[in-house]
């Protein structure tokens, strides 16, 4: 029979910028309908605590100049023409481009994403090799007992667990924020951000951790009861050298995969982290912009954070393409 051979680059890519065109349009088009049920009056989310002292006609200004009397589509198509043409808007809380809005704040969120996700990725790697290596041992117990008991902990109430216990009962790191309070920006040190980072990142990192040891365990496993490992047991091939031989090839893949599909789940997380630590980064605006009707705000957010998971998506898929020969050179039917 003929070998079936898969789409080719262009058509691969062509698939992939429908499918990404579609799902940005869906987004926005669900978030702006969403928001506009709010019942947040913008206008009074924007004067905020000076709405007592602002007059009727000020309201009204405010509100034309926004575009808030228009009705819901026009708005949002009129937000939707000048997406086209470049300008993301400008944000109703930072009186900013939303565009430099996104930027400052994902370089914050990005780091601490980053931190979260090796530290998920790595130890979650090597907690699950360990109990597949010392199976129905101790440790294989211990191991899964705190996997089961970190799959099932909210991430706010982990965050709020580490600042009782390191701030509070033990003042080792700051309560919050992402620099020193008071402290101006040019004299604000890598190692100071680094210190506020820490424990985010580790309450971030529990998000992803449970499920890539518990993946990587069951995977292992299966390598680990095969014939092929029974044989090369008999050979006499023990401990590191049986894994490295035989078990790392075939429970890594599934593993990136599982590290880079958690893009979703980490930047959801990244707004409960954010919020409970005070730290500046994209989820912290996201829920300002929620509470307090930023809808140009808003929709750069949803528009990004959907870049953002499409592409680790999309980079597993090509990671696979590149390891995998079998998906290079296609399945034979």
């Amino acid at each position: 029979m003929a070998a079936k051979r898969r789409p080719g680059i262009g058509r691969f890519a062509l698939r992939q910028a429908g499918k990404l065109a579609l799902l940005l349009a869906s987004a926005c088009a669900v978030t702006f309908a969403l928001i506009s049920q709010s019942p947040i009056d913008p206008t009074q989310a924007y004067i905020g605590a000076d709405l007592l002292r602002v007059g009727t006609e000020q309201r009204e200004a405010i509100a034309e100049y926004w575009g808030l009397n228009d009705p819901p589509l026009a708005r949002f198509l009129a937000w939707l023409v000048s997406l086209l043409q470049g300008d993301f808007g400008t944000s109703m809380i930072h009186r900013a481009p939303v565009s430099e809005v996104i930027v400052d704040r994902f370089l914050s969120s990005f780091a601490l994403m980053i931190a979260a996700w090796f530290l998920s990725g790595i130890l979650g790697f090597a907690a699950g090799v360990l109990a597949a290596m010392r199976r129905d041992t101790w440790l294989d117990r211990a191991i899964k007992w705190y996997c089961y008991t970190l799959s099932s902990t909210p991430t706010f109430w982990a965050g709020l667990l580490l600042l009782i216990v390191f701030t509070v009962w033990l003042p080792i790191f700051p309560v919050g924020l992402g620099t020193p309070a008071g402290v101006l920006a040019g004299d604000v040190t890598w190692l100071d951000r680094a210190r506020h980072m820490i424990l985010p990142a580790l309450a971030l990192s529990v998000t992803g951790l449970s499920n890539i040891a518990l993946h990587t365990r069951a995977k292992l496993v299966d390598v680990l009861v095969s014939d092929y490992i029974l044989f090369a047991r008999a050979k006499g091939e023990e401990g590191f050298l049986l894994f490295r031989r035989h078990g790392l090839r075939n429970i890594l893949l599934p593993a990136i995969s599982l590290q880079f599909a958690s893009f979703s789940e980490l930047f959801g997380g990244a707004v409960l982290v954010e919020q409970i630590f005070a730290y500046p980064g994209l989820g912290k605006a996201t829920v300002e912009a929620s509470t307090r009707g930023d809808v140009p705000l808003l929709l750069g957010i949803v528009l990004f954070s959907t870049l953002f998971v499409f592409a680790g998506n999309l980079l597993s898929e090509l990671i696979y393409r590149v390891v995998d020969p079998r998906i290079r050179e296609g399945q034979r039917e």
